[in-house]
């Protein structure tokens, strides 16, 4: 059952976020990442629940590379590193321009491709995951003249969620819901246009199977799916933080519907290379993955245990 919405508590929770934000914008930035990183290691101490999902993960995705203490110390630094993005989130808003960009952005070898796919005319799907900070590739896109849309799943305070709406809208990417649009991406497809999605949170039962860290994970289909339907040819991409108020838009592979079609599931196959490559993004830095969530929640029926090793 959904939660009643409290308008007044929500109101209040949008004016103290507002205030939190200036406040960090307005300070010197060691003090802004001493806020970060105290929130960060607040919210380790007292958020049970997701810091022992974490360290499950960690368990699972690495078995037998990392002690006791290893893991704690390591989810200590998977809490820090989002502080951290936080508050860079906070201070790009005010930094990032079209003539700022390189201050704070660079681009990898590969960017070639995403420059090629971006400019062709068939459509595109950039997918990436909850790594880095996934807010700022579109985000700098847009700095650079592409008019991307990005399928994002509303804000359940209506108050902050139009304030961070204008915030990912400001160098003209474009939001879909996560929900209730299909035909509208599909509209968006057909015309060419490129689409970012978020494809590595746990789908539920139904979702298709497919090795993500040696383990089955429950996957959306909807990528590879609207890929064949339209199309459109598919790019892994991240925003890895390098340093302090710097990041590298990375981009993993490339991959054409085209060369999946003739499989027996080429939308099981297409979303197994993805997830792959995605998987191999993020083994670059472990730190910087939301391993908060729990990816592998859902398990085959078929799979001969919970959680069952892939060789």
């Amino acid at each position: 059952m959904a939660r009643k919405r409290q308008p007044v508590l929500d109101f209040l929770v949008y004016v103290i976020v507002r205030v939190v934000v200036l406040l960090l914008q307005s300070v010197p930035m060691r003090w802004a990442y001493a806020v970060g990183q105290a929130l960060a290691e607040l919210a380790h101490r007292v958020d049970r629940r997701h810091r022992e999902a974490a360290r499950l993960n960690l368990a699972l995705a690495f078995p037998g590379r990392f002690s006791a203490a290893e893991l704690d110390r390591l989810v200590r630094q998977v809490y820090r590193h989002f502080g951290e993005m936080l508050v860079e989130c906070v201070l790009l808003a005010r930094k990032l321009w079209p003539t700022t960009w390189r201050k704070y952005v660079e681009l990898d070898d590969h960017a070639g491709l995403l420059a090629r796919a971006l400019l062709d005319r068939r459509p595109c799907l950039l997918l990436t995951a909850h790594y880095g900070n996934w807010e700022l590739a579109s985000y700098v896109l847009g700095l650079f003249g592409f008019r991307t849309w990005a399928i994002a799943r509303p804000l359940d305070n209506p108050w902050l969620d139009r304030w961070v709406r204008r915030f990912r809208q400001r160098t003209g990417q474009k939001l879909l819901a996560k929900k209730g649009e299909l035909e509208r991406i599909r509209d968006l497809l057909q015309s060419g246009a490129t689409v970012a999605m978020l494809v590595d949170q746990d789908a539920g039962p139904r979702g298709l199977f497919v090795p993500f860290f040696g383990r089955w994970a429950s996957t959306h289909k909807s990528a590879a799916l609207l890929a064949l339907e339209h199309g459109a040819v598919v790019l892994t991409v991240v925003a890895r933080r390098i340093a302090p108020m710097r990041y590298r838009v990375e981009v993993g592979d490339v991959f054409y519907p085209e060369h999946y079609e003739a499989c027996s599931r080429p939308h099981w196959e297409l979303t197994r290379a993805f997830t792959a490559s995605l998987e191999k993004l993020i083994r670059t830095d472990i730190r910087q993955y939301f391993w908060l969530h729990r990816r592998w929640k859902h398990q085959p029926r078929w799979a001969a245990n919970a959680g069952e090793v892939i060789s």
